[in-house]
């Protein structure tokens, strides 16, 4: 289903993301929280792609099964890292084949551990990568009339990459002229950084549909990574102070993030969210109290996974 046709209404959405697998346990974890979350129907799930081409195979694999498999909307990453338009269009055309109905394009992460030369990629920013989908969508091959929903990433905190923020946005901007339907944000703790970032997106003359990325803490060395993962995540004095309190009882510590990424969730719908993007880092345990706590009633009860 093309985005655009998840989005209509006045709802909030609500998505998931999952990454490749790489081991047999590691795929048991992720297919059991495929069918916990299964039953929640989220508007989509998507599914990151690794850098320099570390995981691209097991991601293409993972978002075809979930397209047969399942009854929930897969959206694959796809980045501009180590790839030319040959392969760009090939991995459109067995999506299109498959029926995906939407891409995430992104720029990518530089590829840790192998030679990499930026300047041989095809697509240099992630605007690029849009116009050549939507150039793709134009030709008529996919097989919704509109082809690939294209969505983007958004930076609330700021691109680690650009300290200049207002050469920040006017990046963003060119991803949404280039043909971009929705943003998806970076993960955030302070819900000042994600408003006063939809507030600049306005004044940008951006006006398509911005979701939230959240995503708990459940563990101190889980809460260490996030920082990694997010280029240096602005972490609030209130969600810090508590941690250093709790932070020699696992249990204690996961009840504060569940806690914290509550009391988020809610502050953005009231504040008349598009919609909200779990990271749930493959698990479901989290997720499922943040989801139950919201009073969202789910959509549609699936028939089970056979996942």
């Amino acid at each position: 289903m093309h985005i655009t046709d998840i989005m209509r209404g006045d709802s909030p959405m609500f998505s998931f993301e999952f990454f490749p697998p790489k081991t047999m346990e590691a795929a048991e974890t992720l297919y059991q929280t495929i069918r916990d979350l299964e039953s929640y129907m989220p508007h989509f799930v998507s599914v990151t792609y690794g850098a320099g081409g570390s995981t691209r195979d097991l991601t293409h694999d993972l978002v075809e099964r979930i397209q047969r498999t399942t009854k929930l909307d897969p959206i694959p990453h796809l980045t501009c890292v180590c790839h030319n338009e040959e392969e760009i269009e090939g991995i459109l055309l067995r999506y299109a084949k498959s029926a995906i109905g939407n891409i995430l394009a992104l720029g990518g992460d530089r590829p840790v551990g192998i030679a990499y030369d930026k300047s041989r990629d095809s697509f240099q920013h992630a605007a690029d990568l849009v116009k050549f989908i939507r150039r793709f969508n134009e030709s008529g091959t996919h097989p919704h009339r509109r082809g690939f929903g294209i969505g983007v990433a958004g930076f609330p905190e700021g691109h680690p990459a650009t300290p200049n923020r207002l050469r920040e946005m006017d990046y963003l901007k060119a991803k949404v002229d280039a043909g971009a339907d929705y943003i998806v944000t970076q993960l955030f703790f302070d819900n000042r950084d994600f408003l006063d970032f939809r507030e600049r997106c306005v004044l940008a003359d951006i006006h398509i549909p911005i979701i939230a990325g959240i995503m708990p803490v459940t563990s101190i060395g889980g809460f260490k990574r996030i920082a990694e993962l997010a280029g240096g995540a602005r972490f609030p004095a209130k969600l810090l102070r508590a941690l250093h309190r709790c932070q020699g009882d696992p249990e204690m510590v996961k009840r504060v993030g569940l806690h914290f990424a509550i009391e988020q969730c809610h502050d953005l719908l009231d504040n008349d969210v598009a919609g909200i993007h779990f990271y749930t880092l493959n698990r479901s345990d989290a997720t499922r109290v943040i989801f139950d706590s919201l009073g969202i009633p789910r959509r549609r009860n699936p028939e089970p996974s056979s996942v």
